[in-house]
């Protein structure tokens, strides 16, 4: 719960700062580097110590989820070819959520990788011009980025594929209006396991905007409740965060990338962190009467 407390602090704190400016104080911190390890499986950790990037890898293609920051595409890069794997096999990015900060790389690793880039119908319109929605929540508060060329709308498309990998929607909007959470199976030997890339549960608005009513987001309420509840339900043996230290994952690796992989295993996770984006939510609509 304090960790989750920092990282709203750290949003809150930048969104102040972008007001006024182009600053953007947690993002060294965000950017700072960490060695790629394996999850689980096919599944990797490529992102920054601050920003998840996961690559699931496969002989006919990967699929790489989340850009990071714009100045973290060089790192992933980088990471993705440490393991040994080519920029060039990465088919499809897909996304959580459309910020500057986990969606602001993209661009930059469409271009090194040639993939297609798939996204929920509204964040797909919002990664094609680098600007957020006047629907978001933080819309006063969030810079533009390097806007995605040939984004793919997901439309009614349950699931996305690259040869034999399958990764499995959850639409989670509330944190922003087209948020998306991503599952799919990992195997090591005769052990699978289901993953669950988790989209911000966390009600971070600006000045102006309130969860219990806004016009600009009308279903920001009730978006969040069912995000929460679908997070809550999910299959779920791994969880992969869009900011890492929120699904614990540096009390089991360190910086280097070493670790008890096994302790990234816990069937409870999603619900856990379902409940501490709920418990955060009901203190907003609280604060907002």
């Amino acid at each position: 719960m304090r960790s989750s407390l920092l990282i709203v602090l750290a949003v809150l704190s930048f969104a102040a700062a972008a007001a006024d400016s182009n600053d953007c104080p947690p993002c060294s911190a965000w950017n700072a580097e960490q060695a790629p390890f394996r999850i689980f499986g096919d599944t990797y950790f490529v992102g920054t110590h601050g920003l998840s990037s996961v690559l699931v890898t496969s002989p006919q293609g990967h699929i790489l989820i989340d850009g990071a920051l714009p100045e973290s595409a060089p790192l992933i890069a980088a990471h993705i070819e440490k393991l040994g794997f080519k920029l060039s096999d990465v088919k499809l990015i897909l996304n959580s959520h459309v910020h500057f900060d986990h969606a602001g790389g993209i661009a930059e690793l469409q271009k090194l990788t040639g993939a297609k880039v798939i996204a929920s119908d509204i964040a797909a319109k919002v990664l094609e011009s680098g600007k957020s929605d006047r629907s978001d929540p933080q819309f006063g508060h969030l810079p533009a980025y390097p806007a995605v060329s040939n984004v793919e709308a997901l439309g009614q498309k349950q699931s996305v594929s690259v040869g034999p990998l399958t990764l499995t929607v959850i639409h989670t909007p509330g944190h922003s209006p087209g948020g998306t959470s991503w599952t799919w199976q990992s195997c090591e030997a005769q052990r699978c396991l289901n993953l669950v890339y988790g989209d911000s549960l966390n009600a971070i608005a600006d000045a102006t905007f309130k969860y219990s009513g806004d016009q600009r987001y009308p279903q920001a309420k009730t978006d969040l409740q069912h995000s929460i509840a679908a997070l809550k339900a999910a299959k779920c043996d791994i969880l992969v965060t869009a900011h890492p230290e929120l699904a614990g994952l540096w009390t089991s690796i360190d910086a280097q990338g070493h670790g008890d992989r096994e302790e990234l295993i816990d069937a409870s996770a999603c619900k856990r962190y379902a409940q501490a984006g709920e418990a955060r939510f009901e203190q907003r609509l609280k604060s907002e009467k």
